[in-house]
């Protein structure tokens, strides 16, 4: 029991990255790869800033600014010098493993005996439940943040800006400067992922985001699946089920190490299930045919 409640917290600190990805996968139509670098970008800030004995609420605030500029690079690479998103985010990504290279100083910080967002919502004895609260309650105020914005007419003009550029183009907006907000926006939430996760796990490291984005991806994808399924059109029911998707992808990495399945093949796993995924519903569709 304690074993999968341990997956379900897990899905639920990388439950802002998923919702970091719907944004520049689904709304954008984006694939950026940037989020390798600012997920291990928030865990590092957040190791050092606590080490050095920040309170939580300046390093949120710092976790977020860090996270976004990285988007903002991305994004000016991609819209001034006219180079396309996936290779400006994996550009912006290498970089970023140097940055956060001198940011922690040495390849990975503890951070034992500190005090975290989850001993700092302690309300229970056991501190598996600690976790899950303070993971549920976080999240709870982030998503309620992310589905109010993108209700407004600013988010509205975000998601038609990913629909149809033209079409906004021909309204005035500036296609390009949503582009840098979106993806400012995106790699915030997927710093604050490593925000959470770095607290977690009690250590950053600087390998901690390689591939990291393959696991969004699958999340994202295993929401986009029952949105599609379902039917769903309300924003707030869609950013609703990319949580689900996060913690059912990591419910499914849980199921295949208590079957007792190598941790080595973890990735491997990783991959797979994210092909299956996304090449599944397309041999559906060829057989209908």
């Amino acid at each position: 029991m304690i074993f999968y409640l341990t997956a379900l917290i897990q899905g639920l600190c990388l439950s802002a990255m998923g919702l970091g990805i719907f944004i520049t996968m689904k709304i954008f139509r984006i694939p950026d790869i940037t989020t390798d670098g600012s997920y291990t970008l928030g865990a590092a800030v957040t190791a050092v800033l606590l080490t050095q004995g920040w309170p939580l609420l300046p390093v949120v605030g710092v976790t977020v600014v860090a996270g976004a500029l990285a988007g903002v690079m991305t994004g000016l690479v991609h819209t001034r010098l006219k180079i396309d998103a996936l290779l400006a985010g994996i550009l912006v990504m290498t970089g970023l493993y140097s940055v956060n290279l001198s940011i922690l100083g040495r390849s990975n910080i503890p951070l034992i005996d500190i005090e975290t967002i989850f001993s700092a919502l302690a309300v229970f004895e056991r501190q598996v439940y600690n976790e899950l609260w303070a993971g549920l309650a976080f999240l709870g105020v982030l998503s309620g943040l992310l589905a109010y914005m993108l209700r407004t007419d600013f988010g509205i003009a975000m998601r038609a800006t990913g629909n149809s550029e033209s079409m906004t183009r021909a309204m005035g907006i500036n296609n390009n400067r949503m582009k840098i907000i979106g993806l400012a926006i995106a790699n915030a939430l997927t710093a604050l992922s490593g925000f959470l996760v770095a607290q977690y796990q009690n250590f950053t490291d600087i390998n901690m985001g390689i591939g990291i984005v393959l696991v969004g991806l699958g999340s994202v994808l295993i929401g986009d699946a029952l949105i599609n399924w379902l039917g769903i059109r309300h924003i707030w029911l869609q950013l609703l089920f990319v949580l689900a998707g996060c913690i059912l992808f990591q419910m499914v990495l849980a199921v295949a190490l208590s079957l007792g399945v190598n941790p080595n093949l973890l990735k491997l796993i990783t991959a797979v299930f994210v092909l299956a995924i996304v090449g599944a519903p397309r041999l559906l569709r060829r057989k209908k045919l």
